[in-house]
């Protein structure tokens, strides 16, 4: 359904997928273009209709969050991203994320080999 999004309902979602709850205040200061205080309340509100966002009472006032599980769509834009750029291929993708990175921490070497061992066995 995200990406049936108009463009600018889709950018205030993502916005709030990064910041994973927020107020409008900063979810407008976090958009790459601003928009108006009204604007992001109109488009966020717009979002909680259609069940993509939760409205919440916090200790700074009305703070937002995505209704999905930000992992449910991780795996959902990634399955998109690989089928769209990637001819399907897992590998081709990781292989093009590993190249934007300048270096992996030892921690995330292992995690990486680990993914690799379990999914060899998951074909085995």
């Amino acid at each position: 359904m995200i990406e049936t999004l108009p463009r600018r309902e889709r950018e205030v979602f993502e916005t709030l997928c990064r910041l994973e709850q927020a107020t409008t205040g900063a979810v407008r200061a976090a958009l790459a273009d601003p928009l108006s205080d009204s604007a992001v309340r109109t488009l966020l509100a717009r979002l909680e209709a259609k069940g993509l966002v939760v409205r919440e009472a916090g200790e700074g006032g009305v703070a937002y969050r995505p209704a999905p599980a930000p992992e449910a769509l991780a795996t959902g834009a990634l399955h998109r991203m690989v089928d769209t750029f990637f001819a399907g291929s897992a590998a081709s993708a990781a292989t093009a994320l590993l190249g934007l990175t300048r270096a992996l921490k030892p921690d995330e070497i292992a995690a990486l080999r680990r993914a690799i061992d379990d999914a060899g066995e998951r074909d085995a």
